[in-house]
């Protein structure tokens, strides 16, 4: 599922939701993390982490449409905050909270909003890009090594 931030205008942002209600901030924080000096990329990373990942468990609707762009500046070696990006990438793809609480609560399967789905739908985007790892794991750094290694092992199990 390759992508660009170039492509952000692509998404309609303005009518899907994250967790603080529309989630037409996220493109603005996207290009935060991507040119930001190091303080505004993690202040930018944090804030996308409340809206696409809150409590670093509860997944929304706009978290899939946001993952390919966090795949994408994993592998640009100017951001800053790529080895808290692939945290976030595994926190996206451990989250299971709306599964979980569906198969104590099936009520929760009739709710007008797909939060089961949307929680599957951002755990597949996850899988979709984990090529990207191969690039990441040969990198020199050694804690994006380590993290690149941590959220491979996690999607292989």
């Amino acid at each position: 599922m390759a992508t660009s931030l170039k492509d952000l205008g692509h998404v309609p942002w303005d009518s899907i939701k994250d967790s603080s209600g529309s989630a037409e901030a996220i493109p603005v924080l996207l290009n935060d993390v991507a040119r930001g000096d190091e303080a505004t990329a993690r202040a930018a990373l944090g804030h996308l982490r409340e809206r696409i990942c809150q409590y670093g468990f509860v997944v929304d609707q706009a978290t899939a449409a946001t993952v390919p762009f966090l795949w994408e500046l994993a592998r640009l070696p100017q951001v800053t905050c790529r080895v808290e990006i692939l945290h976030l990438l595994r926190s996206i793809a451990d989250a299971h909270q709306w599964e979980s609480t569906a198969s104590a609560y099936p009520k929760l399967l009739n709710y007008p909003q797909d939060y089961v789905g949307w929680e599957r739908a951002a755990r597949r985007a996850v899988h979709a890009d984990r090529g990207v790892l191969r690039q990441l794991l040969a990198e020199q750094d050694v804690e994006l090594v380590e993290a690149a290694a941590e959220l491979a092992a996690a999607l292989a199990g």
